[in-house]
């Protein structure tokens, strides 16, 4: 109980802090469920298009894969809000957060794969088999630089911030 009561540096308890924290991670949810509703909608209406028969075998595995890996990411970013659903008002909050945030990065992990996989099937199509290659690599690299390596930069810079703030003495002469 004295863990649920503590103060952090916002002055916010434990529980207030993972109420804080789910909020968050809801609104980040919201954005990315919607981009992800939108491209698994295209992928089904694709199957449907009089162009869709004269696909090869490898881009109707593309587009099976990619189809399978947007409903893995729609379950993804959706099942944080059932396991709230399920959990609600049961005194689970912080677990409900850490577990919703792991769940939250997996589906950034298959969305990514999933922008890839689509990029590649579309521009295989359009222009041929290098140039689709070439753009879902692109994809592959421009989102795993934005999402992966760009938030390890700015975590890394904000922590060497952090300890020159802690080893300088408060009047600056150091």
């Amino acid at each position: 109980m004295a863990e649920e009561n503590s103060r952090t540096p916002r002055e916010e308890t434990t529980l207030e802090r993972a109420d804080r924290n789910f909020g968050e991670l809801l609104q980040e949810l919201r954005i990315i469920q919607t981009g992800v509703q939108i491209l698994f909608a295209f992928l089904l209406t694709l199957a449907f298009s009089a162009r869709f028969s004269t696909l090869d075998t490898a881009q109707r595995t593309m587009y099976i894969t990619t189809l399978l890996l947007a409903v893995l990411a729609a379950v993804l970013f959706t099942a944080p809000a059932a396991l709230h659903r399920t959990l609600f008002q049961r005194g689970a909050k912080p677990e409900i957060v850490m577990i919703s945030s792991r769940l939250a990065g997996a589906g950034m992990s298959v969305l990514m794969l999933t922008l890839t996989g689509s990029v590649l099937l579309v521009v295989d199509v359009v222009l041929g088999r290098v140039e689709g290659v070439i753009a879902g690599s692109a994809t592959l690299l421009v989102c795993g630089g934005l999402w992966v390596v760009l938030p390890q930069f700015v975590r890394r810079h904000a922590a060497r911030l952090e300890a020159r703030a802690v080893s300088e003495p408060p009047d600056g002469s150091g």
